[in-house]
This record gives C-alpha cells, structure tokens and sequence, in this order.
C-alpha cells in the first residue's frame, strides 16, 4: 500500500516502554493531528485544520501525493476565535465556521458565538459570511449554517442567516426584519440574496440538496414566551412555494417526526419517529399524501443516525449501536465499496466515508478500531486503491494500547447493564487499581473504540469500566427513564454496581477502587459518594454539576431555562452532592474551565466550598478562559498527570 502525505504526520513516533507519567500525559492528552479534514471536488487536494498550542489551529491546504508541503490558509489564536470546520465550496475556495466564547458585560455565565467565513485555499479574499453582527438594538451571536452547498455552483452555498432590526431607534432608517431566514451566498464577493424570509421563531432549514428549500422548522413557544422544545415542521411539494403542515416535534419527550434529509429523486423526506418505545427510521412523502415507511428499525436499540455520501450530501443508509456500531447501506453500490474498504482494512473496522470528489470516484474514508485512534485515507474506487493520507494521534505510534470489551453486569435490581471494559495493555487482569468511568450527558452513551482517557488510564495500569447506565441514550424509552439527572437513583445506583462488580471479578483490588466522571459523569461520580461513601477510595470531578437546582436557576433569564428546568425537574435535596458534602468520604479532585457555558464554574466552586466546610479533603484546579471540553492539549496532559498522581496517593501509592 502507498503511502500518501508523510509530511503530515506532524510528530514523531514514540517509544512504548519505559514511559513516564509526563509523556504518557502528553501523548494521550493531545489534541488530534486533525481536527476536521475536507475533500477537493477534483479529488486531488485536501483542506484540513491542525491544532496549534492552547486554543489555536490552522486551516491548510495541500495536494495529495508527491511530497508536496501544506501552506496555511487561515489561522485562529484560540482566545477567543477558534475553527470548527473547513470545507471545499469550490476547487479553490473553502468556508469555515468560526466560534467562540466569552463574557459579556452585566453577566455571569459565559456566551458562545459563531461566524461563518470563506477564504482562498492559500488565503486570500476572505469574507464574513455571516450577517452584520452588531447594531445599535442587537448582537448577533448565531452565525448561522450552510443548508446546501449547490455543487457546480462555484461557490455559491444556500445559509440561513440571523437578522436583527437595524432600523435606528426613533427613525425609519433601516430595516425592521428580524428572525433566521434563508439567502444564497457568492462567497468571493459576500453578495447575497433572501431565499427565505426571516421569521422570530425559524431554527431549521433542509434543502433539497439542489438548491430549494422544501422544510422549515418553527420553535413554539409557552404561555411564558420561552421556548419549551417543540418544533413545528411544514413542507412544499415539489415545485410548490406553498407551505403545508409536517407536524410538531417534542426533542424533550422525542416524540413525533423528527425530518433529517430529502431525498429529491423519490420526494420523500428521512426522519426518525418512535416506534415501541424506539427511535426507527421513517420515510415520509412530500407529495401531500404524507405517507409514511418504515424503513429500519431494531427491537434492542434506537436507530440514530442517517449516512450522507457525496457534496450533495444524499443520505445512502443508517446507523445503530448494539455492542458495536452497525452501519446499513440503501444504496447498492456504496455498500459494495464498503465491503471493499472493510476487506481492505480488517484491523480498522470503524470505517466512514468522510468526504467526495465531484464524480464520486474518489472517497475521503478514515477507518479507526479500539486500539487505534484511526487515520484517512484516499479510496480510488475505479482502480480499487487505498492511499494513507494522516493519523489522528501520530504522538500514540509505537504504543500497545488496549482493546475494548463489551460486557454486561447486574445492577442490584437484576437488570443487566451495558458496559465497555478496557483492561491494561500489559495483560494483567487481577487484583488492579480500577476506575469506573461513567459518560457526560446524560442522555447520551459510550460505545466501542478508541477512547483518550480510558486508553490514558490503562496505560497506567488502571482497569476501566464505562457504564451505559440507565439514563444513558440509544437503548429506547423504557431504560432512558427520562434521562440520568430524573432517574438519578438507579443512574447512579448503576454507576455504583459497575465498581462492585469490578471488586467481585477480583478484577479490582477494593482498596484501590476509584471513580472518575466528566459533565454528568463527574456528577454521578461525586453522587456515588454520597449514597455509597466507602464504595471508592477516590473521586475525579471534571466540569461537573453538582447542585442541580443552581444549576437550572442559573439559565432563568434564558429562552431556554424552561426546557432545561423540564428536562432535569426539580429534584429532591438528596439529588444535589453539594448539599450532602459532608457524607462524602473520599478526597476529591476536581477541575473546570471558567468559560464553561454547559455547566457553570461556580458548580465546581460550590462543591469545593461545601467539601472544605465539612472538613473534607478537595482539590479544585482551575483552568482560566478555557470552556467544558477544556479542548487544550497541555490542560489535558495536565489532567491526566494530576489525576493519576491523585488516584494512587488516594488508593495507597
């Protein structure tokens, strides 16, 4: 097999033994090589964007093959701006999203914005996509999405953009539109036209893929005026610019049909409805008859995703998580070419088609596995060649890391509960340190490959156990029990079974037992020693909730406050491990960034307050105007380094 671009493989491989606590840190703690990667239509260069340190990345841009060198194309220090993705609008011009986030004057709680822009694949002629963002009355902080990119085009991309009211305040001067409308971009010269009128409550557009706008979603809201979750969707027939009733989505209950994609050859929108408590996967006809097909669905788990190939991004299958993530194809001739990827690469099989040339013969894929955190690739289809482009992580060449196990266990109730085991590289099953790791969320779950922190921990020699706890996502109604923070008990109940049945295995040593969240997870890692104090020996808490009641008063003066109170309720006193501090037993560390827009800094400030107040043992490192993900690569080596020096001085050395 050739290889492609070596002088993307930014670091140097590192040897797998006699790795210290510093390296390992540093090795696992980094951000990816590549943080969002696009395809050329002419399939013969790529565009991708590198991190720097801090917060900082770069947009380059190379051909592929022959050693040609990268050259930047846009640049981000990271305080505030960062990149999010880049993609090819044309051969040579690409458009970027842009966010941020930063404290406004008169507020407490950190505020997050985007813009969308477009440059020259070598940097030039670059334009705010985004609509004018400041005026005497607003600040725009939603920059907007691109809903078609209109291939063969040039440049041309269909977005919904934010207006404000820019009429002067006493004058007529101005304009007093205001909402999220649809304009067609020329994103050389920044010109654009309204496509779709703006409206105060629009929140999704989807295209057709060639160029017409055929559904809208708009936010209804309470008696209150705040949102509450639903969504109402219309549809236009084909060649119709009359709009006709879809019907509402509730995203807090997920009920109703929820549309994800057209497809325009057969007039029939994808989307996910419920079915025995399931997410399945529906087709829905455009033609006003609404129709309804059931495309896919399981009896164990949710179907969660829809897969898009080509610049026009036309869904070809579906995705659902059992143990592992199962892909299944519609269309013939993408399933033949992933058979052929799969056949090709036995040792990666989390393969994706991650981006398309023009004709659809050359495939960006990158193909990962548990023990390997992936690489991209070129796959010529009409010669059947793969050519190995970039890794993700080239500072873990060399490493063993360890494999991944899907397990179940019983909570004390008998229910067998979902989990991924992750055992030491160095083959060593009994008696060890251990770590249960619960997931964020919580309505999300973990699933099975390459895992940063798990692979860190294991390198260290912990065992490591990750719960789907009931709460978690993807599993149907009846084990989402609302989600983790309304079903708290049997969330954390569950968390807590996964280290007893650690201890019981003989895989953990008990006294060298300890648990490790982040967002949710470090929630129900510091609840756990609250209803369980002599369970584990120490506790790691990264971003975490922990008052769930502050937590919700903090966003009362938001448009969303009443979704978020809806959806974590209005809990009992016990619920709150801030409130119950005193009954932790274990030493706590705990770390949060103070740009955290998901779950305020103050959460941890309280719990190390509280913590100290009763005479406990806490720790809060704070890391300053950095957000939830804490998304820099020398915060996260310092992390991992922290924690595990933590860990063994709490569990015996």
């Amino acid at each position: 097999m050739k290889r492609g671009i070596t002088t993307i493989a930014l670091l140097t491989s590192v040897a797998a033994n006699a790795q210290s606590v510093a390296d390992d840190a540093r090795a696992f703690g980094a951000r990816p090589a590549i943080e969002d990667i696009s395809l050329s239509p002419d399939g013969k260069r790529i565009a991708f964007v590198a991190p720097g340190s801090g917060l900082s990345s770069t947009l380059y841009t190379v051909a592929i093959g022959d050693g040609a060198e990268p050259r930047g194309a846009l640049a981000v220090s990271g305080a505030p701006d960062r990149l999010s993705w880049c993609r090819f609008v044309s051969g040579s011009r690409l458009v970027c999203t842009i966010w941020g986030s930063f404290i406004a004057p008169g507020y407490t709680r950190p505020m997050s914005y985007s813009r969308i822009v477009a440059t020259d694949e070598a940097g030039g002629n670059q334009k705010m996509l985004t609509g004018r963002q400041v005026n005497q009355r607003t600040a725009t902080f939603y920059g907007g999405a691109v809903r078609d990119w209109l291939p063969g085009e040039d440049g041309q991309v269909l977005m919904d953009r934010e207006y404000s009211r820019t009429d002067t305040i006493d004058t007529n001067i101005g304009t007093t539109r205001s909402g999220t409308g649809v304009d067609r971009v020329d994103t050389r010269t920044g010109q654009h036209r309204t496509v779709e009128a703006p409206r105060p409550n629009a929140v999704d557009f989807i295209s057709d893929g060639r160029g017409t706008i055929r559904i809208a979603g708009y936010q209804l809201a309470a008696g209150t005026g705040q949102v509450d979750g639903r969504i109402s969707y219309r549809y236009r027939k084909a060649g119709s610019n009359d709009w006709l009733e879809m019907g509402v989505y509730d995203s807090i209950k997920e009920e109703g049909f929820n549309p994800y994609g057209i497809d325009p050859v057969a007039n029939i929108v994808y989307g996910l409805r419920k079915k025995d408590g399931r997410q399945a996967l529906f087709t829905r006809a455009l033609d006003g008859s609404d129709t309804e097909v059931l495309v896919l669905s399981r009896p164990d788990v949710d179907i969660d995703g829809l897969i898009r190939v080509g610049r026009d991004r036309h869904i070809v299958g579906a995705t659902y998580v059992t143990d592992k993530r199962t892909a299944v194809y519609f269309d013939p001739a993408v399933k033949a070419d992933l058979a052929s990827l799969h056949r090709a690469l036995p040792a990666l099989p989390i393969i994706d088609i991650v981006d398309a040339s023009s004709d659809g013969k050359q495939l960006l894929v990158h193909a990962a596995a548990d023990t390997d955190p992936g690489r991209y690739y070129l796959f010529d289809k009409a010669t059947k060649t793969l050519k190995v482009l970039m890794q993700d992580r080239p500072q873990l060449d060399g490493r063993k890391l360890a494999s991944v196990q899907a397990i179940t266990y019983p909570a004390q109730d008998g229910t067998m509960i979902p989990a991924y085991l992750t055992m030491p590289a160095t083959g060593a099953t009994k008696g060890l340190r251990a770590i249960v790791m619960p997931h964020g969320g919580p309505s999300a779950r973990d699933e099975w490959g390459f895992d940063w922190l798990a692979q860190f921990y294991a390198a260290r020699g912990y065992a490591v156990i990750q719960p789907n706890y009931r709460g978690s996502s993807g599993y149907g109604d009846a084990y989402l029990m609302k989600n983790g923070f309304r079903a708290w008990r049997t969330a954390v109940g569950d968390t807590s079974d996964a280290g007893r049945w650690l201890v019981k295995q003989g895989i953990a040593d008990p006294g060298k037992l300890a648990i490790v969240g982040w967002s949710y997870g470090g929630y129900a890692a510091l609840e756990a020693g609250v209803l369980d104090p002599q369970l584990f020996k120490a506790i790691v808490a990264i971003a975490p909730v922990t008052d769930p009641a502050s937590l919700t008063d903090q966003l009362r003066d938001y448009a969303n406050y009443r979704v978020n109170k809806d959806y974590i309720g209005t809990l009992e006193a016990g619920a709150s491990p801030a409130k119950n501090a005193g009954q932790i037993a274990a030493p706590v560390l705990l770390f949060h960034g103070t740009l955290d827009s998901n779950v305020a800094y103050s959460q941890s400030k309280l719990m190390n307050d509280r913590l100290k107040s009763a005479g406990k043992s806490s720790e809060l490192i704070t890391f300053d105007g950095l957000d939830h993900q804490i998304y820099d690569s020398a915060a996260r080596a310092q992390i991992l380094e922290r924690s595990d020096a933590f860990l063994r001085a709490a569990t015996g050395g």
